[in-house]
């Protein structure tokens, strides 16, 4: 059952703070979990405050449902928060969003649950998707897949430098017998990297995170949902986003910088400061977890906090 795996929410009141709710805005928490954002978050809308939540996983959909029976200030959508347009069409709240969260990566539930896929040091079905009635498992795609794609998913979303040796024992294990475990697949990844090279971490982390990504799509949704959420933020409206993986904090990163710095104007030019000034800011610097947190969540220790608010 689900409720057996614990979630410990990661910057729990420094995201909320974060958001500054307007007590009659409209909010989008676009990775629901097992929803500890979400209720801070309406403790402190009012009566006229709206929030929509959204899921790609099923069992945190089933509890968001059972939020929103007890509450009608709050919608449900499940897919992916880079979807959050049909959400916001579906529910009828409007289209002004005064507030974005996205706490990214993956819930403690899903990575305890070894059902689910996600760990390297639970036996499982290598399934690794968020959610498992949409596309291909990890097993399936790792059946099927080019050797070449395979390599090129663990350089680039995993930063793999042993990808081809990894990708050499898959292939040769599959013509006899497919990967069907996350033990399975770790061991054989163990036997790949050089002994030498097995640090502090697990020697399949990044094959696995790598992998994770790619069969969730994890930053493609990224990508266009921040995209869109900046044309869709009210002013004074807020998108927050907690990321887990440098590559997902260094695309924010970016894009924040993007939206918030003006642009080069050749000097002389007659044109004042304020007038090429963009409508967006960044509030504050990163924001990482403190040790009491880090202490008390060890999966948190990796988290980054960015804030961009629209002004004007």
């Amino acid at each position: 059952m689900a409720e057996e795996y614990q979630h410990v929410t990661v910057l729990l009141d420094a995201a909320v703070e974060a958001l500054s709710v307007n007590p009659d805005g409209l909010y989008i928490d676009g990775t629901f979990g097992r929803g500890g954002h979400a209720r801070k978050i309406l403790d402190r809308l009012g009566d006229n405050g709206r929030l929509i939540v959204v899921d790609k996983d099923p069992q945190a959909i089933a509890i968001a449902r059972q939020l929103a029976a007890d509450d009608s200030r709050v919608y449900v959508f499940h897919g992916s928060f880079a979807d959050y347009r049909q959400a916001l069409e579906n529910s009828g709240f409007g289209n002004k969003v005064a507030g974005m969260l996205l706490d990214l990566g993956v819930s403690s539930p899903q990575i305890d649950d070894a059902a689910r896929g996600f760990s390297f040091q639970r036996n499982g079905d290598l399934d690794m998707r968020m959610n498992p009635e949409q596309g291909l498992s990890a097993a399936d795609w790792l059946a099927v897949a080019e050797p070449a794609e395979i390599a090129a998913v663990l350089w680039k979303y995993g930063e793999e430098r042993f990808a081809r040796r990894i990708v050499d024992k898959i292939t040769e294990r599959r013509e006899t017998k497919p990967l069907t475990t996350t033990l399975e697949l770790a061991n054989l990844i163990s036997e790949a990297v050089p002994r030498k090279f097995h640090g502090r971490k697990h020697p399949a982390t990044k094959s696995f995170q790598a992998i994770r990504i790619f069969i969730n799509q994890e930053l493609g949704d990224l990508e266009r949902c921040i995209a869109e959420a900046v044309d869709d933020l009210a002013i004074d409206g807020r998108l927050v986003v907690i990321s887990f993986h440098s590559l997902e904090d260094r695309m924010v990163k970016r894009f924040f910088k993007l939206k918030s710095t003006p642009p080069s104007i050749p000097r002389g030019m007659p044109i004042l400061d304020s007038s090429i000034a963009p409508p967006f800011r960044t509030i504050g610097k990163a924001l990482k977890p403190d040790e009491d947190e880090v202490a008390g969540n060890v999966r948190s220790r990796s988290s980054v906090m960015r804030i961009l608010e629209r002004w004007a």
